[in-house]
């Protein structure tokens, strides 16, 4: 039994046509450069930003930022390498699996739906607050019972709020899981539309907002610490280990490798293109609402719009942000709901889940029965939690799953250096174990709530995984001749 857990999957051959109907291959470079941009650019700039400021880092949030993309940079770089390798829809659980054996590959699986179903419902639940915003704007206001999550994470603990669901939460998904049902060349068609819009507008209020900044708001550009997490140096630390929530997507290129024209140029070209991209933008917008309003004021689900009716003469900005807002958390919510049914199929072909999740729309071309199954799942979660909860629980499946992604690319080198790469970590030997320690460094930060749930999903996915997963196995079987 031991033996088969560490047993690691070589051949990845057959991960495409083999199994009957084929994923459609119609994404080229900036395809995946905006699927990229799409999944990252969402959350983090219209919300989390704000929040990280006012509850741990102040103006240095700015650090916080840079921190976690220089966390980030060591992955995505490990990420590339590995998409040249393993050019499949499996990311971080295929990439584990050719390295570290099959239970840790199951482990960073089960950590991918954190990363890719939560976080959706994470992005679903702010884009409420900027949706409500918009319609308190032109005078139509609805329920509190029904725009706020019935569950809040309060010091450490759940309370309920009386409030029975965050409904717009739930119609957006259910709208974008209809259109990934269809299929992935008319979701990548509008995330491509969409990824243009928004970074264009946030172009329009970082340009704008600049002539407004008062530098008195950014000092104490670190405020003095005022307990562990809030302020100060540990401040930082917290919040960059709250922002890495916001760089969490970049990595969703690799889940449509089966769907690349080209995957070993295409990935590391649109993973590390779109990261880079996306660092800047972050920069560039923290810094405009740090310097339009004291960071005290921007714990709101809206920091943007607080910071823009901060400034009178920037009101006309406030249609240009709710609506750009609202295009942004779209595109990640999509691409989010385009990715985790790939990790679910790619894991239901090696036995590890019923081979229903396998299944193909003969028509679109698409895992219909796992997007179906994904939709319902974050719909579900955006309507019952907090957007807090959701995001720190995100950040640490995601974190885990690069620590294995970074362990792995050196396992590889020294397991088969014979393979081809189309492309190389530079520096493997600093830059993997950089990427390691960074990631271990900003799982050191969460809280121990987080670490409970986090304890408690790993229980549940262990015990899936020997209920089923283990017996299933399709490798466990070529092995042992059953």
């Amino acid at each position: 039994m031991f033996k088969q857990l560490l047993a690691r999957k070589t051949d990845f051959s057959g991960a495409d046509d083999s199994h009957g109907i084929a994923l459609r291959r119609t994404l080229g470079p900036w395809g995946i450069t905006a699927l990229g941009i799409g999944a990252v650019i969402g959350t983090g700039i219209f919300v989390v930003t704000g929040q990280a400021a006012a509850e741990h880092a102040g103006p240095a949030v700015l650090i916080s930022f840079v921190l976690a993309a220089i966390c980030s940079g060591f992955t995505a770089l490990c990420y590339a390498e590995f998409a040249t390798l393993i050019p499949i829809s499996g990311s971080s659980y295929s990439y584990a699996y050719a390295t570290l054996g099959e239970l840790m590959a199951w482990f960073i699986g089960w950590n991918m739906v954190l990363e890719y179903g939560i976080s959706a419902s994470a992005v679903a639940a702010s884009w409420t607050g900027y949706f409500t915003s918009l319609l308190d704007n032109i005078g139509i206001h609805l329920p509190v019972a029904l725009t706020d999550a019935p569950l809040a994470f309060t010091d450490g603990h759940l309370v309920a709020t009386g409030h029975l669901m965050n409904l717009p939460a739930v119609a957006i998904v259910m709208a974008l899981t209809a259109l990934c049902y269809v299929g992935i060349k008319e979701s990548s068609g509008l995330n491509v539309l969409m990824v243009a819009l928004k970074v264009g507008l946030i172009i329009i209020v970082v340009v704008a907002g600049y002539r407004y900044i008062d530098p008195a708001n950014w000092h104490p550009f670190i405020p003095a610490n005022e307990a562990p997490g809030k302020y100060g140096w540990s401040g930082i630390m917290r919040g960059a280990a709250m922002v890495f929530f916001a760089y969490i997507g970049f990595e969703a290129t690799s889940t449509a490798a089966q769907e690349c024209k080209n995957p070993q140029r295409d990935l590391p070209f649109g993973t590390l293109v779109s990261l880079v991209i996306c660092t800047v933008l972050y920069l560039a917008m923290a810094a405009v609402l740090t310097g339009l309003i004291s960071y005290t004021k921007l714990d709101t689900p809206e920091p943007v719009v607080t910071a823009i009716k901060n400034i009178p003469q920037l009101g006309w900005l406030r249609w240009i942000v709710e609506i750009g807002a609202l295009i942004g958390l779209s595109s990640v919510i999509l691409v989010m709901i385009i990715a985790q049914p790939r990790i679910f199929m790619i894991m239901a072909r090696d036995g590890l889940l019923p081979p229903v999740l396998e299944r193909i729309h003969p028509r679109h071309r698409t895992p219909h029965i796992n997007t179906v199954i994904t939709g319902v799942g974050i719909a579900i979660l955006a309507a019952v939690f907090p957007l807090d909860l959701l995001a720190d629980l995100t950040s640490m499946g995601t974190l885990i799953a690069f620590v294995a992604v970074c362990a792995g690319v050196l396992i590889l080198r020294y397991t088969a250096p014979q393979l081809h790469r189309g492309f190389r970590v530079p520096w493997a030997w600093v830059i993997c174990p950089a990427g390691v320690l960074s990631c271990l460094a900003l799982l050191s930060f969460m809280s121990w709530f987080n670490w409970l749930l986090m304890i408690s999903w790993t229980a549940i996915g262990l015990a899936i995984y020997f209920g089923y997963g283990y017996r299933h196995s399709k490798l466990r079987r070529a092995t042992s001749g059953i």
